[in-house]
């Protein structure tokens, strides 16, 4: 049994899988992932649900394949949190929320992800209607996981 990865090299790795991607606003997507993780972490998350953090756009942006996390020296929750927060083609709202809820750990990777992609200072650069579009998708979401309203962090 190799040992599992650490919270650097789990990090070194999402950087790399996403190295040349950018976000909406252009800013190199690293950004989001370390917010992210960091959201986790301050959020009293543990090293299961920050590595979570760093990966959990990986699969859904094709960063990673979803065998590559299925071999990784990864603990299983690990996993199942970042299958979790990933998006599925044509996947409900409500189904996305449902298997977040019901996953151990994923809720509060997926409120730090949902708090970072909300901030009013990432939200600004973007124009109106898209803007306004991802706030009210985030504002759904959250009301699907039962967060209730978005604050700045």
């Amino acid at each position: 049994m190799t040992h599992e990865l650490t919270l650097a090299e789990v990090e070194a790795l999402a950087r790399a899988a996403h190295e040349g991607q950018t976000d909406k606003a252009g800013r190199p997507y690293a950004e989001h992932l370390r917010a992210v993780a960091e959201g986790v972490r301050v959020r009293g998350g543990d090293d299961e649900q920050i590595a979570a953090a760093w990966l959990h756009d990986s699969v859904e942006d094709d960063a990673l394949s979803a065998h590559w996390l299925d071999e990784a020296a990864l603990s299983r929750r690990t996993k199942d949190i970042v299958l979790a927060v990933t998006k599925r083609a044509g996947e409900p709202p409500e189904a996305y929320a449902g298997r977040i809820l019901a996953t151990p750990g994923a809720l509060l990777v997926k409120e730090a992800d949902l708090a970072h992609n909300a901030d009013p200072a990432r939200l600004a650069v973007l124009d109106e209607a898209t803007r306004k579009r991802l706030t009210e998708k985030y504002a759904g979401m959250r009301a699907l996981l039962g967060l209730g309203p978005s604050s700045a962090d």
